[in-house]
């Protein structure tokens, strides 16, 4: 239901009217008085059925009427529209960091699952829903409900008012025309991107365009046609008012720009193309109260040309305005080709504002590179309290990765995987990836370079720039994850379930080298990186035009910064399919593996087997790591069944909106399944 008459306005508006009334008399019985009678009268609002919303305004601004008086009144109500925005650098309220099981906890630990986690393993609900945007509850950390509160439709409700009182030119007379119409761009651009969000999360919703009272408020959903043209019109008329790029660093990153507008652009319309909302027959009957269909169930290929030229246009404004793919480039400890490349992945992440970024989220840092890195060996890193490493990686994302060769393990002709935990010590030419004379499992041997750059696993290299006292990659860091090794099972509490560690998060400046707490270089969240939109450009070429060349020379641009030849000459000389990418079915499974590669551990895996409509295989599959019990490298290199994931089909694709809202607004209708 689009109402937000939650009880924390209430308490909102009982703390304003105290404060105007205290202010008002410094009588205290007076002002005690005052306030029983506030309360009564919230108490009496409530039981009447909640039936106009209680507008809650910026701090320090004590109405609206004020907001919208002077600038500085009505930037901090402009701070506030941006305040919502997800906080996806808090793995507690990114919907699909751990949704996917991409990352995973230990299993002893329960403080750590968090509800996106609690979903992927089955437990979403329609009595209270996980991660429930649409209520806006049960998001984090069960003891910290911080942003529970953050709720989406109270923020387009923001937008509206924000929107509503800056287009009218009598309001605020000190701002200059100039930075009205980036306002009201920044403003419609969030408004969109409110929308969207909850698109992708729900399927059809609401289209909160302006601001209701009473019964009216009481939205009922739309087609999701409607709102994808809706929310699409509404990024085309934010770009007309903001800026090409940001010109005052200092303050200004993480304000939007026309890069991002139309990179989220290009993402809605991907997602509008996508299998899950284009031609969805399990939709079919999907109707609201009045008999309105709320799918188109059949397929238009049109969505693909539009997602295509929207991408393109992503891509080259992204170009135009100085964003490229991040290269290592200042290499003043001489490092070794192969760390190079790492850094090159590593960095185009966690580089703070470097120029791959298109939208880092300047309101979410990164602060989780303790659980991604353990005690390492040549280190006097011992606070093992900052360093757990206890979010890990199942075996299926290990397996993912390409062969060095630059296609899957089960494709390359050349290479064996079929015993994969078989043990093979590493010789002194892969000591950058794997410390010389090491007996480690067959799977990390003869990986690609995303591979290494990502993870961290018993005997794998893990540079830093504190490894050693010269910042050489030669002796540095490498981890040793057997039980009772440094960082092993039973030698710290929170130990990492699978014995692989996520290495792309951790900044490789960051301190670590210490007996003192370590200094963590954190980083601005990378919502969109340039990458993302290479691959969505070569994803709706490609459903445009199969086999593109096109598709094939962006997809080969993200590679090849990866280390990796392109696609025709790794298929064509190594693949057990070497003509696979000749095809629309074939490069599409080319570009789908080379997504979840290259973004991996940044929370699109969830998003993108979704709207690929491959959920009911990819999250129904077992959970699988090293026997991280065992002592020794023969006892401790065996898979083992940790937890199994549990998706139901059609009805997991869309989550619930749950019944409580559905009993309090009629209008609306629950999602199929649910």
């Amino acid at each position: 239901m689009v109402w937000v008459t939650q009880s924390n306005q209430y308490i909102t508006l009982v703390f304003q009217l105290i404060y105007n009334n205290i202010n008002m008399s410094y009588n205290y019985t007076a002002a005690k008085t005052r306030c029983l009678f506030v309360i009564v009268v919230i108490a009496l609002i409530e039981l009447s059925g909640c039936k106009k919303y209680l507008d809650v305004v910026p701090d320090n601004v004590a109405t609206i009427e004020n907001a919208f008086k002077l600038r500085n009144e009505a930037e901090k109500y402009l701070f506030t529209c941006y305040s919502y925005l997800p906080k996806n650098g808090d793995n507690w309220y990114n919907a699909g960091m751990f949704t996917a099981a991409e990352i995973i906890v230990p299993e002893a630990d329960q403080s750590n699952w968090h509800a996106a986690y609690r979903i992927a393993r089955g437990q979403q609900n329609k009595d209270a829903p996980l991660f429930d945007e649409w209520g806006g509850a049960r998001k984090g950390n069960p003891g910290n409900t911080r942003f529970d509160h953050l709720k989406i439709w109270r923020a387009i409700r923001h937008c509206n008012i924000f929107l509503e009182n800056i287009q009218d030119r009598s309001k605020v007379p000190d701002l200059s025309l100039d930075e009205r119409t980036r306002w009201i761009g920044e403003v419609k651009f969030l408004k969109a991107y409110y929308h969207f969000y909850m698109l992708q999360m729900y399927g059809p919703i609401p289209i909160v365009d302006k601001n209701l009272d009473g019964e009216d408020m009481l939205h009922k959903r739309m087609p999701v046609d409607e709102c994808v043209n809706f929310i699409s019109a509404l990024l085309d008329e934010s770009v007309e008012g903001l800026p090409s790029r940001i010109v005052d660093e200092n303050t200004q990153l993480g304000r939007v720009t026309q890069p991002i507008a139309l990179a989220v652009k290009a993402k809605l319309l991907v997602l509008a193309a996508s299998p899950l909302f284009n031609g969805n027959p399990d939709y079919l009957n999907f109707k609201d109260n009045d008999g309105t269909s709320l799918f188109n169930s059949t397929f238009d290929a049109g969505k693909w040309v539009k997602a295509r030229d929207a991408s393109k246009a992503a891509v080259e404004a992204a170009l135009q305005n100085g964003h490229q793919l991040y290269e290592y480039r200042n290499d003043i400890f001489n490092l070794s080709p192969e760390t190079k490349v790492q850094l090159n992945i590593r960095n185009a992440v966690t580089d703070r504002w470097n120029t791959e970024v298109v939208w880092g989220l300047s309101n979410s840092y990164f602060g989780n590179e303790g659980a991604c890195m353990p005690p390492m060996v040549r280190g006097a890193n011992i606070n093992r309290g900052q360093l757990q490493g206890k979010w890990a990686a199942s075996m299926s994302i290990a397996k993912m990765f390409y062969t060095k060769n630059g296609v899957p393990l089960e494709e390359d002709k050349t290479l064996n995987f079929s015993n994969y935990t078989a043990l093979r010590t590493a010789i002194p030419a892969e000591r950058y990836n794997i410390e010389g004379n090491y007996p480690t499992a067959r799977l990390n041997f003869d990986r690609e370079p995303r591979f290494y750059a990502d993870l961290g696993f018993d005997g794998g290299v893990w540079y830093m720039k504190d490894g050693n006292a010269t910042g050489s990659d030669i002796n540095t860091f490498y981890v040793q994850s057997k039980n009772s090794n440094r960082a092993g099972f039973g030698d710290f509490v929170n130990w990492n379930e699978t014995g692989y560690f996520i290495k792309k998060l951790v900044h490789w400046e960051s301190t670590t080298n210490s007996s003192a707490a370590p200094t963590w270089r954190t980083f601005p969240w990378p919502e969109i990186r340039l990458a993302d939109l290479y691959l969505l450009y070569a994803e709706s070429i490609n459903e445009v035009e199969g086999g593109s060349s096109t598709a094939i020379e962006y997809l080969n641009r993200v590679r090849k910064r990866a280390g990796l030849n392109g696609v025709v000459e790794s298929w064509s000389a190594y693949s057990n399919n070497p003509s696979k990418f000749s095809t629309k079915a074939g490069l599409r499974e080319i570009i789908q593996r080379e997504r979840l590669i290259e973004l991996a551990f940044e929370g699109q895996r969830f998003w993108d087997i979704r709207r690929w409509k491959l959920a009911s295989t990819e999250f129904n599959r077992d959970i699988t790591a090293l026997n991280i019990y065992g002592k020794t490298s023969e006892t401790y290199n065996v898979e083992r069944v940790v937890w199994s994931m549990k998706f139901i089909a059609p009805r997991d694709y869309l989550w619930p909106i749950g019944n409580y809202e559905i009993r309090r607004n009629a209008k609306l209708v629950e999602n199929p399944g649910w």
